[in-house]
């Protein structure tokens, strides 16, 4: 038990990276890794020692994630006045850069398995056949919404910076 939890412990900014991909929204990411790291401690039984630990904390994250967007429709249905407040209030203090404002929104604008599957491969270093395994696709899969993925992204942000973003970096 206590290298499973060495393990978790040393795997959380990676599983935020990876939750922050997902939900797109920081409050939302640190409730999914609380809840991922409640649920794998309940059942590190479960769990293999050996076997890919990140794989299995992505899957739980990837499942609370649909949970909860399951449980928002619902919601979302009930209600008469659909103004309730979700996700950032638009204020984000943290952005530092004009560039770093463009590739969140970039991102944002990414289905949402284009963005998973560029954080497995980009960000967290897997093989896409590790990918592949993780999100059960062929590894033709992987490659093909990673090519999309990068494509709308340079698309993206080169539109952004033709159309009044930060050209003076480019030229």
């Amino acid at each position: 038990m206590d290298e499973f939890k060495r393990q978790l412990l040393a795997l959380l900014p990676r599983l935020r990276r990876f939750a922050l991909t997902v939900s797109q929204a920081e409050h939302e990411a640190d409730d999914l890794v609380q809840a991922a790291v409640e649920r794998a401690l309940r059942h590190a039984a479960q769990w293999t020692p050996g076997s890919a630990l990140d794989s299995w904390m992505y899957r739980i994250i990837q499942n609370l994630w649909r949970d909860e967007l399951r449980a928002h429709r619902r919601r979302a249905e009930s209600l008469d006045d659909t103004d309730e407040l979700v996700g950032e209030d638009g204020r984000d203090s943290h952005v530092q850069s004009l560039q770093w404002q463009e590739l969140r929104l970039a991102m944002r604008s990414l289905p949402e398995e284009q963005r998973v599957v560029l954080n497995l491969v980009v960000l967290d270093g897997m093989s896409y056949q590790q990918a592949a395994e993780f999100l059960e696709v062929p590894i033709g899969t992987v490659m093909s919404r990673l090519a999309r993925a990068r494509a709308r992204l340079a698309e993206r942000l080169d539109g952004a910076t033709h159309s009044g973003g930060n050209a003076s970096s480019r030229a």
